[in-house]
């Protein structure tokens, strides 16, 4: 990882913890208001993030977050997903399109339908992890890792 794939921004103090998982949804109407929205708001909306180190220990005041924001480094998470196997080849770069499955069980819902990844996103297959066999009709998948 170079210093270029991350990014400073700022988060709940509480959850700033080093390798935490977190979605980042926007901007809520209490950040109109504050000084470092420029600083929190420099995320994709959507998008799943990685915390990779603590940028020192200032607590910073927020209308969000009662404890307060402190200064992190972010990546991109990467995302768990189930992909078309023939696209499952690790280091294919790939367009993401959700499998066309005609049934499957609920407990590859989280798989089929990923959070942080949309259709026609541009993602690289960093990892292929399994066949999935079970509880699918109409379609062969594997669960991969995947990262934008």
């Amino acid at each position: 990882m170079t210093d270029t794939d991350t990014t400073i921004t700022l988060v709940g103090s509480r959850l700033a913890k080093e390798g935490a998982d977190f979605m980042f949804f926007g901007e809520s109407r209490e950040c109109q208001k504050c000084k470092l929205k420029r600083t929190c708001m420099n995320l994709e909306p959507g998008r799943k993030y990685r915390i990779v180190k603590l940028r020192g220990d200032t607590v910073h005041e927020c209308f969000v977050h009662d404890a307060g924001v402190l200064a992190v480094e972010v990546v991109t998470s990467p995302i768990l997903a189930a992909i078309d196997s023939k696209k499952a080849i690790a280091g294919a770069r790939i367009s993401y399109e959700t499998p066309k499955c005609t049934s499957f069980d609920d407990s590859l819902y989280d798989l089929i339908n990923p959070e942080g990844i949309r259709n026609g996103d541009k993602c690289t297959v960093a990892k292929v992890l399994e066949n999935i066999d079970e509880g699918l009709s109409g379609c062969s998948l594997k669960k991969v890792e995947l990262k934008l």
